[in-house]
């Protein structure tokens, strides 16, 4: 019997972080994994990580694709969307056309998971340059409304709410596969035999 419990298949979530170029993708990423601020970080080709955490009092593994800002080839970026079961929709707080340029990767996303919820998270990154912000927190609270999900502001740098970050878009991908799995298991019902008394 023991042998059973060890071949059950080990909880993944899949999550893919998109955003602009030099928004913090990597760094946010860095900062989760390994508890590091990396101020020069060359620019992403596109790098995956995989770690243990435990969510809701059990333990699950995360894998993180972080994606290149610039991605060159929508085909790759496509399987990218794919593959992704949650998408942290990451933007600078000082630089207003990254937040501008999430709207296109948000369709991109629904276009390619052709799904009409998807697990979503909106970070503001940057938060500790405070003095420099462009994007409004009101703008950001109506975005988030009008997108439907949570909306979390961080820091890369100083690690604020990174954690945290991650651990909503986790819960939404835990709740949104919860749901998936009960609609799928909704007919099974069906096939109850009712008892005839004669």
């Amino acid at each position: 019997m023991a042998q059973n419990k060890k071949s059950a298949p080990e909880e993944v979530h899949k999550v893919i972080m998109v955003g602009a170029g030099g928004v913090g993708k990597s760094a946010i990423t860095l900062q989760f994994m390994y508890d590091e601020f990396v101020e020069d970080y060359e620019p992403t080709k596109a790098d995956s990580y995989r770690k243990k955490v435990v969510l809701e009092s059990k333990e699950v593994s995360v894998d993180i694709l972080d994606t290149a800002g610039q991605e060159d080839y929508a085909a790759i970026r496509d399987n990218y969307f794919r593959s992704g079961e949650g998408f942290m929709c990451v933007f600078a707080l000082t630089d207003t056309d990254s937040f501008a340029a999430l709207d296109e990767l948000k369709d991109q996303i629904f276009r390619v998971k052709n799904m009409p919820k998807i697990p979503m998270i909106l970070v503001g990154n940057k938060v500790d340059l405070e003095a420099q912000r462009k994007v409004s927190i009101t703008t950001l609270q109506e975005k988030a409304r009008l997108w439907n999900v949570p909306y979390i502001e961080t820091s890369a740098k100083t690690k604020f709410n990174v954690d945290k970050a991650f651990y909503e878009l986790l819960r939404e991908i835990k709740r949104w596969k919860e749901g998936e799995t009960a609609t799928t298991k909704k007919p099974d019902r069906r096939k109850k035999k009712k008892c005839c008394i004669l």
